[in-house]
């Protein structure tokens, strides 16, 4: 079973293979900020991968966009919403602007 770090706040928490980093967060109460309900459509749920990039799906275009269209396109800022987890990973939350 994967494991999530969120950070600051230090939380770890036991994730299922395949789910969104924003939909761990919610199941877990870990407070990921999200405006559009998970749909791509803003990037309020912006995290930073800070271990395990290699341990979350491949960015597609949809996702691409969007953190181009706000200048964050790295390749660790991935959204909560469309980052699903394969592996152990640690992330930075993000403060939405």
């Amino acid at each position: 079973m994967p494991k999530v770090t969120f950070m600051p706040l230090g939380a770890v928490v036991n994730a299922t293979e395949g789910e969104s980093l924003l939909d761990i967060a919610l199941n877990q109460d870990v407070p990921l900020h999200h405006a559009c309900g998970g749909f791509c459509s803003c990037t309020t749920c912006e995290v930073i991968v800070v271990e395990g990039a290699d341990k979350l799906t491949p960015m597609e275009e949809d996702e691409k966009d969007r953190l181009e269209s706000v200048g964050k396109l790295l390749p660790q800022h991935r959204l909560g919403c469309q980052a699903r987890v394969l592996g152990d990973v640690k992330v930075q939350m993000v403060e939405s602007d």
